[in-house]
């Protein structure tokens, strides 16, 4: 199975860290936005979508990656993603992320979210909030994650 990760990780290097390890997991390369040709995205069988949340969406970056993507042939995703917060109730963060990419006829499989190290303010005048995440039970997580989604 050929797999790519398309991450933007900017502020501690949580999400790096969580798509690491699926990379490990499903054998696959982790890049930038910017590091890819989005033609090169029809030639593989999964694509994970990820990016730590700001302001409760995804990175700008991914978010007109995705939106620049063309409509190609039917291909299979996910979406993954850090944050100070659950990805839960009726806001989810996952889910404009997850329209805009079905848009571009990919059906999208799961999400996974994790907590992580979160410094935007009002956090940042307390020294931030959850430090020490994504720790090791959150990447395991990540990995139990990535291993059910390959065949």
């Amino acid at each position: 199975m050929k797999a790519v990760l398309v991450c933007t990780s900017v502020s501690h290097g949580n999400t790096r860290r969580v798509a690491d390890v699926m990379a490990q997991a499903l054998e696959a390369r982790v890049v930038a936005p910017g590091q890819i040709d989005p033609a090169e995205l029809d030639t593989c069988d999964l694509v994970g979508f990820g990016s730590g949340i700001f302001l409760g969406s995804f990175h700008p970056r991914l978010r007109e990656f995705v939106q620049s993507l063309p409509k190609g042939p039917r291909r299979t995703a996910f979406v993954f993603a850090t944050s100070g917060f659950p990805d839960a109730g009726f806001q989810r963060f996952s889910r404009p992320l997850t329209r805009l990419i079905e848009q571009k006829n990919f059906e999208v499989v799961d999400t996974f979210s994790c907590r992580a190290f979160d410094t935007y303010l009002p956090f940042k005048l307390v020294g931030g909030i959850r430090k020490g995440r994504p720790d090791a039970a959150d990447l395991a997580a990540a990995r139990a994650f990535a291993e059910r989604l390959s065949p």
